[in-house]
């Protein structure tokens, strides 16, 4: 069965969350937008594992999902998974590593929990932060069970990421050692597709994901993962783990330069940079001349051994989308959070029964029938990759233009897009 999986949310509990962020509703907005599997996201949160407890039970295959008084015949399943915050000195300089974990049962988050409240303060945030190393963190993970998972998450984001210009490592063996073994995919972030990663040939072995790192329920699925496989935990690890093409069909994906990191530059001082440009300024800002915050692009140019457009011959496809309620507020000429795009987003999700089917899978006459002729040709183009981008940087968000273009825009030609 194909199941369409987000690995990586949080709850409540993390800072600069929803208070919707809780089971019952990211169940309900993960049937909606057409998600078979959902991480549970904090499980290292004292409250929010006690409600993973209460709500929650094992669908007998590693894998949870609502008990059946508050199912309602909603059928999503949960993984359970968390992401940590390592923050450390390592070879005489300040690390600062997002790791997410995939844990195959309750028992082995109890055992992780404990090890994690004699290290560390985890009731302040659902992402605790620690003072050990990523690689220690992986010993206790592995520890609490050997098919547990460590991810290095969003990795290439500048502040807080494996390769982040700011306070990452080089390669994945220099951040966890002799267990980099254990490393067998990574997250590839907002800011970046597997189309930049792939031009590291050490990544070769490595598995790309993605997911959304929703901080609210509507912000589900804007990144996911698609799977050919049972709804299995330890068949989608193993997936994974093996990077088998066969049973990872693609992962859908942000135009990366639509993600807040993609591009240098400095928010406030007004200035985007591309890679380029960067080096030519020496990485300064010519308003305030302190250094920009370099972004994914030139740190993706600083380490990649390939060129541009370079795809391994296993690689796991990408399909680049953009959410249903961004391309109704232009279709719509209003905002994402206005009525009449609420409203009309509840109307076509209702009838075809999930974001996902309309973004992926309705033929343009369906789309054309349900949603009007400017909607399917808006859905149309962007499955074609027939868009605008201003990129992000600095922290702000890229600016996507559907029908027409948008100021300092990049091209997204064919090969950027669609189905590798």
């Amino acid at each position: 069965m194909r199941i369409i999986a987000d690995l990586h949310i949080h709850s409540k509990y993390s800072r600069a969350t929803s208070k919707d962020m809780n089971l019952d509703l990211l169940a309900l907005w993960a049937k909606v937008k057409g998600i078979d599997l959902l991480g549970t996201g904090d499980f290292t949160h004292p409250a929010h594992f006690a409600s993973i407890e209460e709500k929650l039970e094992p669908a007998g295959n590693g894998l949870y999902a609502l008990k059946e008084q508050s199912q309602k015949n909603n059928p999503t399943r949960f993984m359970l998974t968390a992401e940590v915050s390592n923050i450390y000195t390592c070879n005489g300089k300040t690390r600062k590593i997002h790791s997410l974990i995939f844990a195959p049962s309750l028992a082995s988050v109890r055992k992780m929990n404990s090890a994690f409240m004699r290290l560390g303060n985890i009731r302040s945030d659902g992402r605790p932060i620690f003072g050990f190393s990523a690689q220690d963190l992986l010993k206790i993970v592995l520890d609490a069970s050997p098919d547990a998972m460590l991810v290095p998450a969003h990795a290439w984001t500048p502040w807080f990421s494996i390769f982040g210009s700011k306070s990452g490592f080089d390669s994945i063996e220099e951040c966890f050692g002799d267990l980099s073994g254990h490393i067998h995919a990574i997250e590839t972030g907002l800011s970046s597709d597997p189309r930049m990663n792939w031009r590291l040939s050490s990544l070769d072995r490595i598995t790309l994901i993605s997911n959304s790192d929703a901080h609210s329920p509507s912000k589900l699925g804007r990144e996911a993962n698609v799977f050919e496989c049972a709804l299995d935990y330890h068949e989608i690890t193993g997936v994974i783990k093996s990077k088998d093409r066969s049973r990872f069909l693609y992962t859908v994906e942000f135009y990366p330069e639509e993600g807040k990191y993609h591009y240098d530059g400095h928010r406030g001082c007004g200035i985007v940079f591309s890679p380029q440009e960067t080096l030519k300024a020496g990485r300064k800002c010519p308003v305030c001349l302190k250094e920009v915050t370099v972004g994914v692009m030139s740190r993706v140019e600083e380490l990649a051994d390939r060129p541009e457009g370079f795809a391994p011959a296993d690689a796991i496809p990408a399909r680049h989308l953009v959410p249903l309620e961004e391309i109704l507020a232009e279709v719509l000429g209003t905002g994402v959070n206005s009525v009449k795009v609420q409203r009309e987003y509840k109307r076509l999700t209702s009838v075809a029964r999930s974001e996902f089917r309309i973004l992926l899978d309705m033929a343009e006459d369906d789309l054309t029938g349900l949603a009007g002729a400017t909607t399917a040709g808006a859905i149309m183009k962007v499955r074609s990759g027939d868009i605008t981008v201003k990129p992000g940087f600095d922290g702000e968000f890229g600016k996507i233009k559907v029908f027409g273009g948008v100021e300092e825009t990049v091209p997204t030609g064919p090969v950027q897009i669609g189905l590798f």
